[in-house]
């Protein structure tokens, strides 16, 4: 599904260069549940962006579905973003002035889906993260747990094929992060997409089947069931 190979990524700043990804060869398939584990600065949200098409590798190569992502035009990249990938962000990034039921439709608007359409695509996808009670609240009147299961569902709302989460519980107690942890567990089995999810948390990391750890750019081990790579 998602293949790197050895992909950079730098950033310029005043006085030095920042390799916030170095070669890095991995691949994630279908039906997997992948944690990006490792300390701030390791470069995990970079090798994120990169697989969602929102950054250019410097050098080597992102391929989904064997299409190469730098070679795509804009539009066939926009493309990719809206109906490919779902994308779940630690601070929600909500809309203030929209329903629960507004924001999980905004994906499906933006690829043309009729209003009728998008608004029962989008109670269902509420129901399925158990807030269909909730449909009709603005993000002010709803706890964060609340507001990260919107953006869970809005991100799952046009079946995308694989979800990025960025810190997707580092904003949120232990109890109610646990709540998006197994919904975004159940991804895989439930729909078929595969799941990478960003964290430097161990206790995170362990709900997940397979753990790529990154340190300074670069990935230092790919272990399933996560144990050596988390508890270092």
């Amino acid at each position: 599904m998602l293949e790197l190979e050895r992909a950079a990524k730098a950033y310029a700043s005043p006085g030095e260069t920042i390799h916030a990804v170095r070669d890095v060869t991995v691949t994630i398939n279908a039906r997997e549940f992948v944690a990006i584990f490792g300390p701030s600065g390791s470069g995990k949200t970079t090798l994120l962006l990169l697989a969602a098409g929102l950054l250019r590798a410097d050098s080597g190569s992102v391929r989904f579905d064997g299409r190469e992502l730098s070679e795509l035009p804009k539009r066939e990249l926009l493309a990719y973003r809206r109906s490919k990938i779902g994308f779940v962000f630690q601070n929600f990034n909500l809309a203030a002035g929209l329903s629960a039921r507004e924001n999980v439709e905004i994906p499906l608007l933006l690829r043309g889906t009729s209003h009728r359409e998008a608004e029962k695509r989008a109670l269902a996808a509420l129901d399925d993260v158990g807030l269909i009670h909730r449909a009709g609240h603005t993000p002010d009147r709803l706890s964060g747990g609340e507001q990260q299961r919107v953006a869970v569902a809005r991100a799952l709302v046009g079946d995308p094929q694989l979800i990025l989460a960025d810190e997707p519980t580092g904003n949120l107690d232990t109890e109610t992060g646990d709540v998006v942890l197994e919904l975004l567990r159940a991804l895989p089995t439930e729909r078929g997409a595969a799941t990478a999810l960003v964290t430097h948390d161990t206790r995170v990391a362990r709900y997940a089947d397979r753990v790529l750890a990154m340190r300074d750019g670069t990935l230092t081990e790919d272990t399933r069931h996560g144990q050596a790579a988390v508890d270092r």
